[in-house]
């Protein structure tokens, strides 16, 4: 079981790192000031790949959560 937490620590530090990236280029999107429609493209870009790192995040912390518990 001590495989299950390991990979969901990376899945989850995965996930992680996608919900960094997304902070980033929004921020980035931000500071440059950029008019309602070419912020909104961006926000529509970023917006999937928000989601999919949310999802892994919480799928890592489960695999964890798991490994613990059946350990």
């Amino acid at each position: 079981m001590e495989t299950l937490i390991w990979a969901g620590a990376a899945v989850s530090l995965a996930g992680l790192a996608g919900l960094i990236w997304c902070i980033a280029r929004v921020w980035r999107a931000r500071r440059a000031k950029l008019d309602e429609a070419e912020m909104r493209k961006v926000l529509q870009k970023v917006l999937p790949v928000n989601t999919g790192a949310l999802f892994l995040s919480v799928i890592g912390l489960m695999m964890v959560v798991v490994g613990i518990l059946l350990r």
